[in-house]
């Protein structure tokens, strides 16, 4: 894994993920999953493109299992976006990039229109 991709587990998961400054994307993987080492280069990929505007994580399931609960994640890969504390969109299996992409700038972009309307 990359220095660009954070190693989240249950007892860092509040302060990396819920109390972050920005969005977090969090991959829900385990290393036995055919299709989370699938999309795992996709991941690599988004934390460079997107660096300084959303933070990349992953969660091995096996090993942060309150986490997981927490959240009903029942199959992975499972992939998350965290907003402000909140869990605000997600996609379950492997996609392609394109579809990680969209929902990564239809997030940032409803983010930036409401922050710019607001200023005055």
């Amino acid at each position: 894994m990359s220095d660009n991709v954070k190693t989240v587990t249950d007892a860092s998961f509040e302060n990396d993920v819920l109390k972050a400054s920005g969005p977090v994307l969090v991959d829900f993987w385990a290393p036995w999953c055919g299709p989370c080492r699938m999309i795992a280069p996709m991941m690599e990929k988004l934390a460079t493109d997107y660096a300084g505007k959303v933070t990349i994580a992953k969660v091995n399931v096996d090993e942060s299992p309150e986490t997981q609960r927490r959240y009903g994640i029942r199959s992975i890969p499972m992939v998350a976006l965290f907003n402000n504390g909140e869990s605000v969109d997600g996609i379950l299996g492997a996609m392609p990039q394109k579809a990680f992409t969209d929902m990564l700038d239809k997030h940032l972009n409803a983010t930036a229109t409401s922050t710019a309307g607001t200023a005055r």
